[in-house]
């Protein structure tokens, strides 16, 4: 039987023996798997038996070969996809998927769905996202290269980890599962490899209930080349490349939020002290000149807590953090805090100002307490201006964001 999507390069093959009501669904991508497909299929209705769940198992295909047609006669249904990406297939997927709960994985054979106890029960337990770890369960020797099983795997990790203040041991593992309600509520965009880090940094983001479960991992197949052979030396990298691009966008705020306050305390801590004049520390003079670094690390820490607060706005799918920053940067208060800085910073331009035209338009040396002045009053004009700016944006980004969510 055939059902043509809603999107048109999209067909459904369902096979005879369907199944109905599924609770779980095993979603599989597969580009010519033709040499593995049956077995994986044949592994799958194990891994269901052995688990006690009703399942169904769903090929989103982009073949060239005989897989789409091998995966029918087996008992999966297949969706007709054009080859757009590893991630896009999982995005095409989401209005085919009939279980409550999904699973994913690779077509190749390389992680055992033999064994599916671990994710349905802690599916059925109240975990909204399980995910997979081929470093807590069992790695065959030679089943991953070198470089990835002890650097580019394991450094990634601890990158996503130290960012995100979480405890995950192998966050590149392909066989997960979510929640049909929270794949659906994740809204991905990610087209092919990173689609892996964006997952794992939205549940992070939505504060889905996750859970860890040990996984195998087994070699290829004899006679069958892993996706990233068959596409050239460059693809392992360009993978990498892309999923460190995801995590750097989805947790953006880690490299804005905390390090501006860092550079904003350091700012005024070089600034305010001299307001009034130069401050020698035993045979140190800070003046001047220091003054102006402290303005611009000021200006540059405000810029990063500003920023990383909308990021944190954008990600917000609860909406907590957003009524937090609202809350604290409410409309009026916001506003004639930012005049009061102006007038501030005014104040204490106007003497530099005075001084600079009753000199003929010309600034005097750097001996004269106005010069100091008129720094500190720019730290505070920078604060009014930017402050105000900031609210604005945060109360039109918070009204976009609760209408998308």
């Amino acid at each position: 039987m055939t059902v043509a999507g809603e999107d048109s390069e999209l067909q459904l093959l369902i096979p005879a023996n369907d199944v109905d009501g599924p609770e779980l669904s095993i979603v599989i991508p597969s580009l010519n798997e033709e040499i593995t497909i049956a077995q994986f299929v044949d592994w799958c209705h194990e891994g269901l038996r052995n688990a006690n769940v009703k399942g169904e198992i769903l090929i989103i295909d982009s073949s060239t070969d005989s897989t789409a047609e091998i995966a029918l006669s087996k008992g999966a249904r297949v969706l007709k996809s054009p080859k757009r990406g590893l991630g896009r297939a999982y995005i095409d997927a989401i209005p085919f998927i009939r279980g409550d709960y999904v699973l994913m994985g690779d077509a190749d054979c390389t992680y055992d769905f033999r064994n599916l106890q671990p994710f349905v029960q802690n599916f059925r337990a109240g975990f909204e996202y399980v995910m997979g770890s081929r470093f807590r369960g069992y790695i065959e020797p030679g089943s991953m290269p070198v470089l990835h099983q002890y650097l580019g795997t394991p450094v990634t990790t601890w990158l996503l980890n130290f960012l995100n203040g979480t405890w995950f041991s192998d966050i590149h593992c392909g066989m997960r599962g979510i929640t049909r309600d929270a794949l659906q509520r994740m809204d991905l965009h990610s087209q092919s490899w990173e689609y892996a880090s964006e997952m794992i940094l939205k549940s992070i983001h939505m504060g889905l209930r996750t859970v860890e479960v040990p996984v195998r991992f087994l070699k290829d197949q004899e006679g069958r080349f892993s996706h990233h052979k068959r596409a050239g030396w460059f693809s392992p990298w360009h993978a990498a490349w892309i999923n460190l691009k995801a995590m750097f966008i989805y947790g953006a705020d880690f490299f804005l939020y905390r390090p501006g306050f860092l550079l904003l305390a350091l700012g005024l801590m070089l600034t305010l002290p001299m307001t009034f004049g130069p401050v020698a520390i035993g045979p140190v003079t800070f003046s001047l000149y220091w003054m102006l670094l402290g303005l611009m690390l000021s200006v540059l820490g405000l810029h990063g807590i500003y920023v990383g607060s909308l990021s944190r706005i954008l990600f917000d799918y609860q909406g907590e953090r957003t009524r937090r920053w609202l809350r604290r940067f409410s409309y009026t208060r916001s506003v004639i805090l930012s005049v009061l800085a102006v007038l501030i910073g005014v104040a204490l331009v106007a003497p530099l100002v005075y001084r600079y035209l009753s000199y003929g338009l010309r600034l005097p040396g750097n001996g004269f307490p106005e010069n100091h002045l008129a720094v500190t009053g720019l730290v505070f004009l920078v604060f009014g201006f930017m402050n105000f700016t900031f609210t604005l944006v945060l109360h039109a980004a918070a009204v976009n964001v609760k209408h998308n969510r």
